[in-house]
């Protein structure tokens, strides 16, 4: 069945409203161990008629202007992002990874050898408040008919993970499947009974760039077409002019450039009293241990509970790429389009112990140095599941709670 077309040719899901989550952003230039920055774009209505899917069960239907927030929601009233991490192995992990039919080996770390799983138990307690319980069954009646959409990168895939492991445990499987399409760029799962999709789609630079190919990205330049968002608009429900090459270009301002495009869309597609928008920022890395204190010749590997000093941040979380995000949101206000951030660098930073390390899949053979030195082969840039992400999806549910 054909998707149906925007006015200006970009394909939209069948469901009868969409929560895109667009755009995580790894760094570019020489290197590629950065950062990522997740865009999420919730959406109720993405055009004026919403689409009849073939079941007959959805019907054309305008949907109303979402009402103002009042001020007694838990969002409006408490900062979800400052808090402290409470080990808690009574409620905690939310699913088992064995459990997880979608469960992805590069973030199985127990599956992997590793054997230390107090990583599994750790819970985000805000200082001001409580978050939500996570309830599959009520964010799938949220989400019934509707897309959820997380576009980016290997980071994003993750959380994709774990939102699909968080549902999977209140769907039964005959209700229920995955496939993918688009040469591989689009993952779907799908709840059957609440006619509703959770998907990834691989986008890891937003704009245009070499590293576009699900499978075969690892590339040692980043090349990106910072005005080039029509490609990822076919498929991701967002679209742009086509630009120009940009190479090496020093960051932030590359990042700045491809964010602009993204806002420049924002402001001309998107319905204003219709959609509601979040911004998920930066997920540090723990690459250099002397930062918290461990040896100069030391990462992730090896580690095993958190950071507990409050306020820490390495050096990895740029000031600056958090100012080019603001700014760019700053921007959009200015024109008249809200964008709530919702701010996981400083709770992501303490867990240094969270990512797989050597405790995952091992795409390529390791070589007799990596045995060796296990630390130089280490992951410390994905996050182990159940884990870290569960928390990022957990205050996504609180925002969609409060919707």
């Amino acid at each position: 069945m054909a998707a149906p077309q925007l006015k200006n040719g970009s394909a939209l899901g069948t469901s009868t409203s969409s929560i895109s989550v667009m755009a995580s952003f790894m760094t570019m230039g020489i290197r590629s161990s950065f950062h990522s920055l997740v865009a999420l774009l919730l959406t109720f209505l993405v055009v004026a008629a919403v689409y009849v899917t073939q079941n007959g069960g959805n019907q054309l239907v305008e949907e109303t202007a979402t009402p103002p927030r009042s001020s007694n929601l838990l969002t409006s009233r408490c900062d979800l992002f400052a808090g402290k991490w409470v080990f808690d192995n009574l409620s905690y992990p939310l699913y088992k990874e064995q459990e997880c039919s979608f469960m992805s080996d590069q973030l199985a770390c127990h599956k992997f050898g590793r054997k230390d799983l107090d990583y599994q138990h750790w819970r985000w307690q805000p200082h001001q408040c409580d978050i939500p319980r996570f309830n599959a069954t009520a964010l799938l009646e949220r989400l019934r008919n509707k897309r959820l959409v997380y576009v980016g990168d290997s980071l994003n895939r993750g959380q994709w993970v774990s939102m699909v492991c968080l549902v999977d445990s209140a769907i039964p499987a005959e209700f229920k499947s995955q496939k993918h399409t688009v040469n591989g760029s689009l993952i779907v799962f799908k709840a059957h009974a609440y006619n509703a999709t959770i998907e990834f789609y691989w986008a890891p630079l937003l704009v245009e760039s070499n590293s576009d190919d699900p499978i075969s990205h690892r590339v040692p330049d980043r090349i990106v077409r910072v005005q080039g968002i029509e490609k990822h608009a076919k498929w991701g429900s967002f679209t742009g002019p086509d630009g120009g090459i940009v190479k090496a270009v020093k960051m932030p301002r590359v990042y700045e450039m491809a964010l602009q495009t993204w806002a420049d869309w924002l402001e001309v597609h998107i319905n204003r009293t219709k959609t509601k928008l979040f911004f998920v920022s930066i997920s540090p890395t723990h690459q250099e241990a002397q930062e918290w204190g461990g040896s100069s010749e030391g990462n992730c590997y090896g580690e095993t509970d958190p950071i507990l000093k409050e306020g820490y941040r390495g050096r990895a979380t740029c000031p600056k790429m958090m100012r080019v995000v603001d700014n760019v949101l700053d921007g959009l206000k200015a024109r008249g389009m809200n964008v709530q951030m919702i701010n996981i660098t400083q709770l992501t930073e303490y867990r240094k112990e969270g990512h797989p390390s050597i405790y995952r899949k091992q795409w390529e053979p390791l070589t007799d140095e990596q045995r060796l030195n296990p630390s130089s082969y280490a992951d410390c840039i994905h996050w182990c599941l159940p884990g870290v992400p569960d928390v990022w999806n957990e205050l996504l549910y609180a925002y969609i709670l409060d919707l």
